[in-house]
């Protein structure tokens, strides 16, 4: 297939792209789209262990790339469903992150549980509620999942916050 495409800068474009040599059609590679919620159920947060890589074996909460025809919070409510067998209300959006360096921008809500059910769906390896204390801060499976749950906390009860980005610099 690479053949089929020359790499050039496209007419009234200012980057390079793959275009293809018959027909002139230009292949933009555009960021993915990961959504996700911090998900509660009274007090405690529901944690996903991952069964596939990357960072199989370590925790996370729901969370995973938006197919397209989906909203963004219908595809964090779907991710909860396929991680979890868990279904859940989106409160409201927590946080934006930008992640260039893997071509992803994430778009993260928190959520409340409709009832404690929830099992482990295909892509996890076990799914727990846990309190804040016992939250596997060390083995978590990515640094988003880190600030999100942080962002929870700082504006957990509060109504006036604006969502939040990534808070520190991506190298």
């Amino acid at each position: 297939m690479s053949d089929q495409f020359n790499i050039e800068i496209p007419e009234d474009d200012n980057l390079p792209r793959r275009v293809c040599k018959d027909c002139g059609w230009i292949d933009y590679v555009n960021p993915k789209i990961v959504v996700g919620a911090v998900c509660t159920f009274e007090d405690r947060f529901l944690m996903c262990r991952r069964a596939i890589e990357p960072r199989k074996g370590y925790w996370t909460f729901p969370a995973g790339f938006l197919e397209l025809d989906e909203s963004t919070e219908d595809g964090a409510r779907r991710e909860v469903r396929e991680e979890a067998c868990a279904e859940v209300e989106i409160d409201r959006l927590l946080a934006v992150y930008s992640l260039p360096h893997v071509g992803h921008i994430q778009i993260m809500y928190t959520a409340r549980m409709l009832s404690p059910d929830f099992a482990a769906g295909p892509e996890s390896l076990d799914v727990k509620l846990v309190t804040w204390d016992e939250i596997p801060w060390e083995d978590l499976a990515f640094r988003t999942v880190r600030w999100a749950l942080r962002h929870f906390d700082e504006v957990k009860g509060r109504e006036d916050f604006s969502a939040f980005s990534n808070p520190e610099p991506i190298e």
